[in-house]
């Protein structure tokens, strides 16, 4: 059995369930999708700048910059 999970809403909280629901999908549906979409696109976010970083991009003074950003940013990986 799945854990339950109670939020407080608030009105923009209503007006985006009435959004999501307006297609007759449930409250409860209509959330856990929203949740499993959230992380997709957060998983998406986190390796579209993994592979920026690692791309070569020599300045024209030989710089790289993906490694001086990947070296100030190390911790977020």
């Amino acid at each position: 059995m799945a854990d339950t999970i109670t939020i407080r809403s608030d009105a923009e909280t209503e007006h985006a369930l009435d959004v999501l629901t307006h297609d007759g999908a449930s409250r409860s549906a209509a959330i856990r999708q929203a949740v499993i979409d959230a992380a997709l696109r957060k998983e998406r976010a986190v390796a579209m700048r993994r592979t920026v970083l690692r791309m070569g991009m020599e300045a024209a003074d030989g710089v790289d910059l993906a490694a001086e950003i990947a070296r100030d940013r190390g911790d977020e990986r």
